[in-house]
């Protein structure tokens, strides 16, 4: 590891988590120089839904490297590019009844949620933007004005402006009543708030904790904004993608997005890919060209894309999320029963699921356990004290109990010997 801490930057993170060099991956496993293997529960931070290396995927990169296909197209037209639209078209909005534009920008999260507030500003006319604690969207300015976390924020350099944070349900103040006193603030032409141009919220805040908020909540913030003549931006790009038993991790609840962020889980393969999906009415005032990237056209992530869309039209995969998700939640919270006096709280939906151990120093020590012994986790939320699982959704039933056995032993471990 000599050639890394010598010359790659001080801003690396997980490899400081992680002190291994990997080698090759497969499914949800990873192995290192030494041969060591790792179970991974922490899958590219959601990245990699389907897997390391997943065969059908690398099965058709492959063929179409091969044929000569377009590896890079900026927004070019391409076959890949029409069969992943097409197939997205049939496979998630059709069925759901939704009619959305598609905008392919810089291919991170980040770059998603910066195209969203610019093209909210753009149809409003104005400037401010409503996040919320706890909330995470992304480190360039704009998106990072929208994150909550101070040790994000303070490396900004500048002031983060044009946004105001207020609670997310699960926090201290927010809920139901705090939307209605928000509506109340914006109804009063003396109360010198001005009217912002977005709402923009994450159904489940994923790294703030796997905080998942209420049908009921949602469908409040969503009727304020429109009431109000905001839009309503749903960021479901780390929860999003199936992560939850469904394509949407807000499907089922009614909810009608003015704009939804996507990206890490929607290129398949983990190459990199991001995607906005517009109200037709909203996307007509963008002008040709004027939100650009170089590497909007990812062809390679199209083609792996819609191998990962093709597995949601088979229920079954689906059904199997939630199945696998039950098995996590119900070991965490056997877990929290084992440990009362520790006031641990599980929570989460689908296959992203964590445990609130209530100290980021016992986080830290469980997952460093969990490390050694081959399990790779990650710890989220506000000082790192929640423990975020979120394994491929296609790891293997086997191998995801024996990583929920390493679990459990580093918690006896660690709170045995440390705490």
């Amino acid at each position: 590891m000599e050639i890394f801490e010598r010359y790659e930057s001080e801003i690396r993170g997980y490899c400081r988590a992680y002190p291994t060099v990997f080698k090759k991956a497969s499914n949800a496993l990873q192995i290192d120089e030494n041969g060591k293997e790792y179970i991974d529960f922490f899958a590219g931070a959601g990245v990699l839904n389907f897997g390391h290396n997943n065969q059908e995927m690398k099965k058709k990169i492959v063929e179409y490297i091969e044929s000569d296909g377009v590896a890079h197209s900026l927004d070019m037209y391409t076959t890949a590019k029409r069969e992943f639209i097409k197939t997205f078209v049939d496979v998630v909005l059709k069925p759901r009844d939704m009619d959305y534009k598609l905008q392919f920008m810089g291919p991170t999260g980040t770059n998603a949620v910066e195209a969203a507030l610019k093209l909210a500003r753009r149809v409003t006319g104005r400037s401010d933007i409503v996040a919320f604690t706890q909330g995470f969207h992304g480190m360039t300015l704009g998106a990072l004005a929208c994150t909550a976390n101070s040790y994000f924020r303070n490396a900004s350099g500048v002031p983060l402006s044009y946004v105001d944070h207020v609670p997310f349900e699960t926090h201290t103040g927010g809920g139901i009543e705090h939307i209605k006193s928000l509506r109340a603030l914006y109804e009063n032409s003396s109360s010198g708030c001005e009217l912002p141009a977005a709402f923009i919220v994450e159904p489940i805040q994923a790294e703030g904790g796997v905080n998942v908020a209420s049908k009921e909540w949602l469908l409040e913030v969503q009727k304020l904004a429109k009431d109000i003549g905001a839009l309503f931006i749903v960021d479901d790009i780390q929860a999003g993608c199936g992560r939850t038993g469904s394509y949407f991790s807000f499907d089922g609840m009614g909810l009608d997005p003015d704009i939804i962020t996507l990206a890490k889980g929607i290129g398949g393969f983990g190459t990199p890919m991001a995607m906005n999906l517009n109200k037709p009415e909203h996307d007509k005032h963008w002008q040709p060209g004027e939100h650009t990237g170089t590497f909007r056209g990812q062809d390679i992530s199209f083609v792996a894309g819609k191998v990962g869309l093709d597995y949601f039209r088979d229920e079954n995969f689906n059904k199997s999320t939630i199945s696998k998700g039950k098995t996590l939640r119900d070991i965490l919270e056997k877990i929290s029963a084992k440990f009362p006096s520790k006031n641990f709280e599980v929570r989460g939906k689908g296959m992203i699921q964590a445990i609130d151990v209530n100290d980021g120093a016992l986080a830290k020590e469980i997952a460093k356990v969990c490390f050694e012994n081959g399990l790779l986790i990650g710890p989220c939320g506000t000082g790192g004290r929640v423990i975020k699982l979120i394994p491929p959704l296609s790891i293997e039933e086997e191998r995801l109990q024996k990583g929920l056995d390493i679990l459990v032993s580093a918690f006896d471990k660690s709170i045995k010997e440390n705490f």
